[in-house]
């Protein structure tokens, strides 16, 4: 399988970044890294490229994926024949919200019945 061209643009440290990550490295893909929170240009970029604001958001050989996890971009890049599933492990959850964005538990509701 040829090496595609990515350019995957994403906070640099979020949940569902970290969790992109994890799968191209699991998959020892190359990729440029565009940070959007500290350069407002990549984050432009992106928006012009996909029409929409949600990261992370990859660039793959000129394809869009919006808005992904990393339990999603694992699940198309299989799909679509860009790598052979494997068992590696990776180190951290691949479907997980930005820090800011999770519930707290002490947030939680309790509803009795």
């Amino acid at each position: 399988m040829s090496q595609p061209k990515i350019t995957a643009y994403m906070k640099p440290s979020c949940g569902w970044s970290m969790g992109v990550r994890a799968v191209l490295k699991k998959y020892n893909l190359t990729y440029e890294d565009k940070d959007i929170i500290n350069y407002p240009e990549n984050r432009e970029e992106m928006i012009r490229k996909s029409g929409q604001p949600l990261q992370p958001t990859l660039d793959i050989n000129g394809l869009i994926l919006a808005d992904v996890s990393g339990e999603d971009l694992e699940a198309w890049l299989i799909e679509n024949k860009v790598v052979n599933p494997n068992s590696n492990e990776v180190d951290v959850p691949l479907n997980e919200p930005c820090a800011h964005e999770m519930v707290p538990p002490s947030a939680a509701v309790k509803i009795n019945f």
